[in-house]
């Protein structure tokens, strides 16, 4: 039995075409490839303009940069956030401030709003596994500006809500699992003219070196117009397996409301049994399951049930299938009886 991969690049033989064409045009550098791809990103998640680099980290610490914030100001995170913030955070000067999450898996208002008596100046959005907020209010209310990161969210809706429509700064990364793969390379973008102008000038100097390459932002650029389509698959499946998922112990991590729709990053599933089971049960039946947030800032807090109740148990014990356009439906109907199972 072929192993059903976790993960796999959503790349078709337009995705090869597009960057074979740059390679033609011999323009595989930074230039006018990622100027689109840039332009394209910005329109989707409903802001102007901003930067399209090399690496996911250059693009965080830029953002922070371009905040109205001062050395040693602190800035929140949920603890589900990759460790990646709080390196760039304390690389940049400032210092960081833990919260549990909410219902939906993102940082929880009411710990960020007890945060602001302690220096909290901005809120970085981490939206875990597809997972995007309900409402933009309680977020908007702490009257900070705020970061959201939908480098797995892209294409999640709540309501008439989208991911990307919360931040001052929008920021992606897009990476080979990503809904967007650019084989590396992420984009910062925002809709208010400092934040944009900040952005731009951090990094002049290194510019040739740290923008994204044509040939990177062509893949990019393919994708992304055909995002809905990509989108509506993913999320076909999805349904297929919260439907599957209902009818065993499992819980998912990702809200069940039916104003939600998931992009299909993947399928995170809250577990009572133990990871190595539940990883070597899903294995048996040739698939690849995959322990999420391993590399969290909150894999060494496990001990903290009570400071964060709601992370705890995801950072603990939520495993996540495979979910891509690519998956035979034979491969789909695996998978939901792996969950219909797991427990």
């Amino acid at each position: 039995m072929a192993l059903i991969r976790y993960t796999k690049p959503t790349l078709t033989r337009k995705d090869m075409d597009a960057v074979l064409q740059t390679m033609v045009d011999e323009k595989i550098g930074p230039g006018e490839k990622r100027r689109e791809f840039l332009k394209l990103f910005a329109a989707y998640v409903g802001k102007k303009d901003g930067i399209a680099l090399r690496n996911f980290y250059d693009v965080i610490r830029y953002s922070l940069l371009a905040l109205p914030l001062s050395q040693g100001d602190v800035v929140a995170m949920s603890v589900l956030s990759p460790k990646v913030y709080e390196l760039a955070v304390r690389d940049v000067g400032f210092k960081c401030y833990f919260t549990d999450t909410d219902d939906f898996g993102l940082p929880k208002a009411e710990d960020v709003r007890n945060g602001l008596a302690e220096g909290v100046k901005a809120l970085m959005i981490y939206e875990p596994l597809g997972a995007m907020a309900r409402t933009s209010e309680e977020y908007r209310e702490l009257g900070i500006p705020l970061i959201e990161d939908v480098s797995e969210s892209l294409g999640s809706v709540f309501g008439e809500l989208r991911a990307g429509s919360i931040g001052d700064i929008v920021i992606s990364s897009f990476e080979e699992d990503g809904i967007i793969s650019t084989a590396g390379g992420a984009i910062a973008v925002s809709d208010r003219t400092e934040m944009v102008d900040s952005l731009k000038s951090q990094g002049e100097k290194v510019r040739k070196y740290s923008d994204l390459p044509d040939m990177n932002a062509s893949l990019g650029i393919v994708q992304l117009m055909k995002m809905e389509q990509t989108i509506q698959r993913r999320n076909e499946i999805f349904k297929a397996y919260m439907q599957s998922l209902m009818k065993g112990e499992g819980r998912s991590f990702l809200s069940n409301n039916i104003n939600f729709a998931s992009n299909g990053y993947t399928f995170p599933v809250i577990i009572e049994t133990r990871v190595d089971e539940a990883l070597e049960f899903a294995k048996k039946y040739g698939i690849e399951a995959r322990r999420n947030f391993t590399t969290s800032v909150g894999s060494r807090y496990l001990d903290k049930i009570d400071r964060f109740p709601n992370a705890i148990p995801a950072l603990s014990r939520c495993i996540s299938f495979p979910l891509y356009p690519f998956l035979k439906s034979t491969d789909v109907d695996n998978i939901e009886k792996v969950l219909r199972h797991i427990g």
